[in-house]
Formats: structure tokens, C-alpha cells, sequence
């Protein structure tokens, strides 16, 4: 880079709101003074080396961008490779561990915010995604199924097999099964495995929340039918996230702010109620995101004593649940 002298702004020299250290030396500021010039600007230090201009926030974005400039042989990959691409996963948020892969095998630096996964890594396995070198759709999901947790990994995957509303946008689907699948065909540690959870997916699934209430109910020894179609006395076409036939149970998982607005939630409870009268459906039990994240034990008996009510009830009128 050409030297221009110890006048030239640090913003002109930042590359998305990051200025490395050894740019400005490069452009001609004096190591010894640099750093008390940039705090008194404003700026904050990242890590060493690499400083954000005033006003920006330190998030996963800014965390990314900064481990790989610093070492651009890393590839964003699994669970912030899945957060460049839009894909849902189970994620605490921006406060957790940015993930990248290291094709070299060769990485052994420590970064308290930074995981780095020694993998073998193709380069048509790498996708250029908001200015980043990141793992592309198919290889992200497939890092997931192979090491990831299985509940993250499935909600991934299903989020990517389908229509999404992510950040207040809908997305199309991201991925093809076959092209899934055949990322998993590499000879890598875990993918035995991956390919057993492979078989777990439901495309149909609509969200996070119905992903995990299908895996504690599986988990739970319940095999509820999913997505099923049925049609109200009217003739109108409905689809149920889960459908116990025998028993006409239905189970649907909803909440407010799944879908947003008032008039959302309005739409959505004259659904409920058409369910309510199908001639399949004698019961409706309905569970918001968060009794499912965070009471499923409660969610699982209550399906169970739904069930056991209805075997032993036997026919009558559809009866929906307050």
C-alpha cells in the first residue's frame, strides 16, 4: 500500500467500520502515537490489532469480519455461517462464540469469542456472503448435523428446506435435499451420524418451535402425524402441525409473536376454531414457542392426558380447548 502521510483519515483507511492496525502503519501513522489517537477519537479495540470506528457496536457481525481480516485463511462456518445465511438455529444471540473453520488444520490461537473448527474445507464449499469468505448453504447445514447438537442441527435444516420469516423478511428455501445429502457424502468425522439425523428432518415443519415440539414429542415415544391436510365443514382446506388420529388430538403450536401483528393473531384464532369443528379433530391443544422452549416436560403431559381422556371418552362432539 502506498505510504500517504500521518494526515490521511483512519475512516478512509476502515473497510466496513474495521481499521487493523497495520493499515494505518502501512499509510504512514507512527506506531507510538496511533493508539491514544484512536481512543481519543472515539475508536474501540476490538482485539489486538483491530479497532471499530466510533459508533459502531461491537456484535457477531463486527466479530466476524475483524477473525477474518486478522486471519483470512479462516471461513465463517456452522452456527455464524448460518446467521450470515439466515438460517435459524437455536443461537443465544450475538453474544455467542463466532465459528469458523480452518481448511490449513493448523490453527492453534485462542480468541474467547472465537471457535475455530480444524476441518478439511473444499474451496467450492466457500460462498462470499455480506463481504465474508463463509461456508455455503449445503456445507453449513452439513458442519451442523456433524457436530452440532441434534435439536440445533434439525431446526437449521428445516429452516433452510423451507419458506422462513427471518428478521421481518420471508425467504425461499435456501437448500435442496439432494444437495444436502450430498454434502454429507464426505468422509468426515460425524457424518454417520448426520446422516442418521438427516432421516429426523420434516420439511414441512414451519418454525423452530414446531421442530422441537416434534423432537420432545418423538423423544416422548409420540408419533403424531405432521402438516396434516383436513378440510372444515365448509369445505375449506387447513393443515394441522400435528394430528393423533386415532384419538382426533390435535396439537398446534402458535404465538403471538411468531406471527407478528394483531390482525395476525385475529386470523389465526379463527383457524383454531374452523379446526376446532373438522371431523377428524375431537380435541385442539394449543402451545406457544415458549412452553415449548422452556416447559416441555409440562407440554408433553398434558398431550398425554389429552390422549388418555379421549381413549377412554370415546366418541362425541369436537371439543377445543380454552
Amino acid at each position: 500500500m502506498e505510504r500517504v502521510g500521518p494526515r490521511t483519515d483512519l475512516r478512509a483507511l476502515a473497510r466496513g467500520g474495521v481499521l487493523l492496525t497495520a493499515w494505518a502503519l502501512d499509510a504512514g501513522w507512527p506506531q507510538s502515537s496511533l493508539a491514544l489517537r484512536l481512543r481519543a477519537d472515539g475508536w474501540t479495540r476490538v482485539r489486538n490489532g483491530a479497532w471499530i470506528e466510533p459508533g459502531k457496536v461491537i456484535d457477531a457481525g463486527v466479530r466476524m469480519r475483524v477473525t477474518q481480516l486478522l486471519t483470512p485463511r479462516l471461513v465463517v462456518s456452522h452456527r455464524s455461517a448460518a446467521r450470515l445465511w439466515q438460517i435459524e438455529t437455536l443461537g443465544t444471540g450475538s453474544a455467542e462464540r463466532v465459528e469458523f473453520t480452518d481448511p490449513g488444520l493448523s490453527f492453534r490461537g485462542r480468541l474467547t469469542d472465537v471457535r475455530v473448527h480444524r476441518l478439511p474445507l473444499a474451496e467450492t464449499d466457500v460462498a462470499r456472503r455480506c463481504g465474508l469468505r463463509v461456508t455455503d448453504v449445503p456445507r453449513t447445514l452439513a458442519d451442523l448435523l456433524r457436530n452440532g447438537g441434534r435439536d440445533d442441527a434439525l431446526v437449521a435444516v428445516e429452516s433452510a428446506l423451507g419458506y422462513r420469516r427471518v428478521g421481518g423478511v420471508r425467504r425461499p428455501p435456501l437448500v435442496a435435499p439432494a444437495a444436502l445429502s450430498l454434502a454429507l457424502e464426505a468422509p468426515l468425522l460425524g457424518s454417520a451420524r448426520a446422516r442418521d439425523r438427516l432421516g429426523l428432518v420434516d420439511r414441512d415443519s414451519g418454525s423452530p418451535a414446531e421442530t422441537i415440539a416434534r423432537l420432545r414429542m418423538l423423544d416422548a415415544g409420540l408419533r403424531p402425524e405432521t402438516q396434516v391436510e383436513v378440510r372444515t365443514p365448509s369445505g375449506r382446506r387447513r393443515y394441522l402441525d400435528f394430528l393423533f388420529r386415532a384419538e382426533g388430538l390435535a396439537v398446534e403450536i402458535e404465538g403471538y409473536a411468531y406471527h407478528g401483528t394483531r390482525e395476525a393473531h385475529r386470523r389465526d384464532m379463527a383457524r383454531f376454531n374452523e379446526i376446532a369443528r373438522c371431523p377428524e379433530v375431537r380435541h385442539v391443544l394449543r402451545f406457544g414457542a415458549a412452553e415449548v422452549f422452556e416447559g416441555a416436560g409440562a407440554m408433553i403431559d398434558e398431550i398425554r392426558a389429552s390422549l388418555v381422556w379421549l381413549r377412554a371418552r370415546g366418541g362425541g362432539p369436537p371439543v377445543a380447548s380454552t
